[in-house]
């Protein structure tokens, strides 16, 4: 069986390596104490306390084999790889929509780090998958659960 590689920048990496840090040395040990108190408290069969504690204490536990799978197979990517006016895993496209002239910027990121708070979108997502390997100055149509969009990209450039 072949495990599943998760694409990311350096920088994503090392982002999850400081969230798994975060939560194997702080998080733990704030919810071990937690546990401990609410023992303190005598029945365990109704004490909320104890109860909410164990399942965020399974939830971090979660969190953690999560992240440890993500960082172990995290492959880096390079957009050097790439000519510079391709859109491509690791860059940053400028897009407008056509006719209207919306500008749009975002970062293509493997799953692991998309935010699209942050303008990071997965390269799994519509959008990223229809401007994957098209170039400055292509008109593309993308299709989203709210309907196709036409676009025009305007400038592609490595992430700062």
């Amino acid at each position: 069986m072949t495990e599943e590689v998760f694409p990311m920048t350096q920088e994503g990496k090392e982002k999850l390596e400081k969230e798994l840090e975060e939560l194997k040395v702080v998080k733990r040990k704030e919810i071990v104490e937690r546990i401990k108190i609410a023992r303190s408290y005598g029945d365990l069969s109704e004490n909320s306390e104890y109860e909410a504690a164990k399942d965020e204490q399974a939830f971090v536990e979660g969190q953690i084999a999560k992240l440890e799978k993500m960082i172990r197979y995290a492959e880096i990517i390079n957009p050097e790889d790439y000519e510079d006016d391709v859109v491509s895993l690791g860059r940053k496209v400028k897009f407008i929509e056509l006719p209207d002239g919306d500008e749009e910027e975002y970062s293509i990121v493997g799953k692991a780090e998309a935010d699209p708070m942050e303008g990071k979108i997965s390269n799994e997502s519509p959008i990223a998958k229809a401007l994957l390997g098209k170039h400055e100055g292509d008109e593309v149509t993308i299709s989203t659960p709210g309907g196709d969009m036409q676009v025009r990209i305007v400038k592609v450039e490595e992430l700062a």
